[in-house]
């Protein structure tokens, strides 16, 4: 490896060199923020005449080409591009007589040095992909410009924004003479992905996804990784892309759940994978093929929509639970979908699985049970659900056991609480209209095959919307109608389920009383939506009709979201389990082991598995807990062991305190891991049941 500061121009002049943008690299993503900083800087450089600006390093693999010379872009990509786009963009005014330079030889300069070979006519920046039709199209007349490309969206940035500076093209370009870079070129001896990861580039910040790719098929010969990109790479991008967003760093986050079991940090998910792939001694194509596999899973799983070839009732789940937000699912139903693949599972116990991790989602929801507590549980689900007899036989079964057997933070609600919060709760005035929405369109289309497109109607001009029977705002007709208690029955009933329906006529029925809601062209009476057609029926809208909605509501409710029933036992050494972040009573609990990120550890009893813990923590960092020592609200740690009657020795010179209640126990852990900044839900207690 070498590298040299010289002058961007002299870089890139000469027609025989040719830029290559390999195809590990992401596509082009400047915005034009980026673009606008640039060209800021370059009228800096000419108002105050300086004589460098660097503008970063440009790191390539060179590569003779017979008589051409070709540069493998590592890093620098969006640079070059940016730069290139600038120049087409000063070339193509001064063709079009829109600007003049004072230099007749600067516009025949600009195209032949920097933007074509003039004697094979081809352009010398390759791009990737579309990026490099959207680049070749700049230099044909501006109908046949691609105009959704950021390539285009770019280059038009530069091309009105030369014009509106009124800038004098030949300042510009001795602006352009005045960047300056590093240079560094690779040989055979070097490691691009190594120098890839070192460099600190002041250009847009690549996601996780982008340096998977580059890691993936960095290392790889030229042909191969063409090949690779084509055959398995680009694919998966397209399967993980959703509303022309890219997410395969998410994808990858999801694959490595599975594999790990264990949710990497967003922002750590490149290094996590590269560990993962390097520990694990993966050929580059066998890795290829099975995220190949997975992505296809996860396609299914943010697009269902576009699954025509699989079953309706699978496909509507999913969109149901898209519906919600449920994406802590997902690496769990990517081992679903893989088992099914297999032929471990058939695909009614597949549609089974689906269906109860839906009935769990939204009895939980509906008892805003925390839903930060889901993360590790369909991480771990899996795999809890294979030990309890070493295969995935009576897979539906035994899912359906752990899921009853949950407690604390992550259990599953009985009916009794379901049904009380489903009833009571104001769902109205909820941050979660989702969830709401959800629950109409279940209540609605639950058991017909005559089922109404609800979300895709949803909130679009003369489409549906949630309505109040009771209006939010009382008028003296409604007060009458209510009787002597219309407060009381307006405070207690007017945001729960029985007061919300369906339709696609609010603004018509705007506050009316009940008897014109029911009666008037559209009404009640008129609905489509089933849910009306009761209310169809009724002479008033009171409590007494309120009531009998709520009860006839909560048995349909019961009738879509049933408790899961299984007759499946576990045969022998099960536990009870809860998390650090579980608020549970302890006292005269009695503990058989434990587990701290995923590794599981045996335990005597509370003090013994105490000790475990803070001497684990301590070796992360020895700086922490001797920082903690003797200070307020930390006094169960010290560093003089006399102020203790009983002390464990954590380290030479520091002590915790020795005998305590299980309560104070937890307390303390609780609060020394806010310290060291790790996650409660990972350290999991066995007790005996």
């Amino acid at each position: 490896m070498k590298g040299d500061a010289l002058p961007l121009m002299d870089y890139l002049a000469g027609s025989k060199n040719r830029f290559v943008i390999p195809v590990y690299q992401r596509n082009y993503d400047w915005k034009e923020t980026h673009c606008k900083r640039l060209f800021d800087d370059l009228i800096k450089v000419i108002k105050n005449k300086f004589r460098q600006h660097f503008l970063g390093s440009i790191v390539s693999v060179f590569n003779k080409n017979g008589s051409e010379y070709e540069y493998l872009i590592i890093d620098g990509q969006q640079r070059i591009t940016s730069i290139s786009l600038l120049l087409l963009a000063m070339y193509n005014l001064m063709r079009e007589n829109l600007i003049k330079a004072k230099d007749e030889n600067l516009i025949d300069l600009i195209y032949n040095e920097y933007l074509v070979d003039q004697y094979k006519n081809v352009i010398k920046l390759k791009l990737i992909n579309k990026d490099h039709e959207a680049f070749k199209r700049l230099f044909e007349d501006k109908a046949e410009h691609i105009k959704d490309s950021r390539v285009t969206i770019n280059y038009e940035y530069f091309y009105k924004r030369i014009q509106n500076e009124n800038l004098q093209p030949d300042n510009l370009f001795r602006a352009l003479n005045c960047l300056e870079i590093i240079d560094i070129q690779l040989d055979d001896k070097d490691k691009p992905q190594l120098i890839f990861e070192s460099l600190n580039s002041t250009g847009l910040e690549l996601s996780e996804g982008d340096k998977i790719r580059n890691y993936v098929l960095m290392s790889l010969p030229v042909k191969e990784q063409n090949n690779f990109y084509e055959k398995y790479w680009n694919r998966i991008e397209e399967n993980t892309t959703q509303d022309n967003e890219y997410h395969a760093d998410m994808f990858i986050r999801d694959y490595l759940s599975v594999k790990q079991r264990r949710v990497p940090a967003i922002s750590s998910i490149y290094f996590t994978f590269k560990d993962f792939v390097e520990t694990n001694n993966f050929e580059t194509e066998d890795l290829l093929k099975e995220l190949l596999s997975y992505s296809r899973f996860y396609n299914l799983l943010i697009k269902p929509e576009e699954h025509k070839d699989k079953d309706k009732n699978l496909t509507s789940c999913i969109y149901r639970l898209n519906w919600l937000k449920t994406t802590v699912t997902r690496p769990f139903f990517l081992e679903i979908l893989r088992l099914e693949s297999e032929g471990e599972l058939s695909h009614d116990d597949t549609l089974n699985i689906f269906l109860v991790i839906e009935n769990y989602i939204l009895r939980r929801s509906v008892c805003d049970m925390p839903a930060n507590a889901l993360n590790k549980l369909f991480v771990a689900l899996h795999n809890e659900i294979i030990k309890y007899d070493g295969s995935s036989q009576n897979y539906f079964e035994k899912l359906k056991h752990a899921l009853l057997s949950k407690k604390g933070n992550t259990a599953l609600p009985r009916d009794e609480d379901f049904i009380k919060d489903f009833a009571n709760k104001d769902l109205f005035s909820s941050s979660n209209k989702n969830k709401l929405l959800y629950i109409l369109e279940r209540l609605e289309n639950f058991g017909t095959a005559e089922s109404k497109n609800i979300y895709e109607n949803f909130g679009k001009i003369g489409g549906y919307s949630i309505e109040h029977i009771m209006p939010q705002k009382l008028t003296p007709e409604w007060t009458r109608e209510l009787g002597a208690n219309y407060q009381r029955i307006y405070d207690i009933w007017l945001n729960k389920i029985a007061n919300l329906t369906l339709t696609a006529y609010n603004s018509k029925y705007s506050n009316k009383i009940f008897s014109e809601k029911r009666d008037m062209k559209d009404g009640f009476k008129q609905s489509g939506f089933r849910l009306n057609l009761n209310l169809s029926k009724l002479d008033a809208w009171g409590e007494a009709e309120l009531e009998q909605r709520s009860e006839e509501l909560k048995q349909r409710a019961l009738e879509i979201w049933p408790l899961p029933e299984t007759n499946f036992k576990a045969s022998g050494g099960e536990f009870d389990t809860c998390s650090l972040d579980d608020e549970f009573d302890l006292t005269n609990k009695t503990l058989k082991k434990f587990a701290y990120q995923d590794d599981e550890y045996s335990a005597k009893n509370w003090i013994d598995m105490f000790e475990q813990v803070v001497k684990m923590l301590h070796s992360e960092d020895r700086y922490i807990l001797n920082n903690l020592a003797d200070k307020p609200g930390y006094l169960f740690v010290s560093h003089n062991k006399d102020k203790f009657t009983n002390f464990i020795e954590i380290d030479s010179g520091l002590y915790v305190r020795g005998t305590t209640s299980t309560k104070d126990k937890i307390s303390y852990l609780k609060k020394l891991f806010e310290n060291y900044q790790r996650d409660p839900s990972d350290l999991i207690f066995y007790l005996d049941n």
